[in-house]
């Protein structure tokens, strides 16, 4: 499948934003394998990309509200989700329709100043700009109705007990972690949450591919429901 083998070619490239820490990679090579798979099962293009411009969020929402007021950011601000946005194409190929934002955070240190006799250091920052990009993503996604966020937390902060884990029940409106949610919940579809998984211990390539496919899958069928399957761009055999 051509598709495929330039996703395999740009690895750590265009596919994925990968950087220098072991989880971040881990990341990519989980997004890496879940591209595969949800390519072999729904044989739709996909396409990735890094960041989204605060500008075409903000003129795509005056578009969708046209009743509502919005504020100008600056023309060079973006947000970047470690894992970039995976999306499927419309069948003209104009238009994108996101199925995976992933990002992973990893925040405490605690553990290894204890084990060196070091004192505790107070907790980071870490989810304050987590909770920033989960506003960002959610509000970009109001008109279409759904949430593929997914966020894999690891580290001393967020082990079993850790006041910080409340803060991201907080920015998942208090739904369960470990979880995915990518439909709204509630009578009139108000609790827009994401996909949140945290705990103290990193997350194994395999763990990430399983809730990534997961997270993907029911996006796809979200829009399939909502605009029906020949509403989106199939893969083109023997493309180069």
């Amino acid at each position: 499948m051509a598709q495929k083998a330039r996703l395999r070619e740009n690895r750590y490239g265009t596919i994925i934003n990968a950087t220098s820490t072991k989880q971040e990679l881990q990341l990519g090579d989980a997004l890496f394998d879940a591209t595969e798979r949800i390519i072999e099962k729904f044989g739709l293009e996909l396409r990735h990309v890094k960041k989204v411009m605060l500008s075409e969020i903000v003129a795509e929402l005056r578009e969708s509200y046209p009743n509502v007021e919005f504020s100008d950011p600056l023309p060079t601000s973006y947000m970047t989700p470690d894992g970039g946005i995976l999306s499927i194409l419309s069948k003209d190929g104009d238009r994108t329709f996101p199925i995976l934002i992933t990002e992973v955070k990893n925040q405490g240190t605690n553990d290894l100043r204890l084990a060196e006799g070091l004192k505790k250091q107070s907790m980071g920052n870490a989810i304050e700009r987590l909770g920033k990009n989960v506003i960002g993503f959610r509000t970009m996604l109001l008109d279409e109705g759904i949430i593929p966020f997914l966020c894999f937390g690891y580290g001393w902060d967020f082990q079993e007990g850790s006041s910080i884990v409340d803060r991201v029940r907080t920015i998942a409106m208090f739904g369960e972690l470990n979880k995915v949610s990518v439909v709204p919940e509630g009578d009139e579809g108000l609790f827009n949450r994401g996909s949140f998984y945290f705990r103290q211990e990193p997350w194994s390539k395999a763990e990430m591919t399983e809730v990534m496919v997961d997270v993907a899958t029911r996006a796809i069928h979200y829009y399939f429901a909502k605009h029906g399957e020949a509403a989106f761009k199939p893969i083109k055999e023997g493309r180069s």
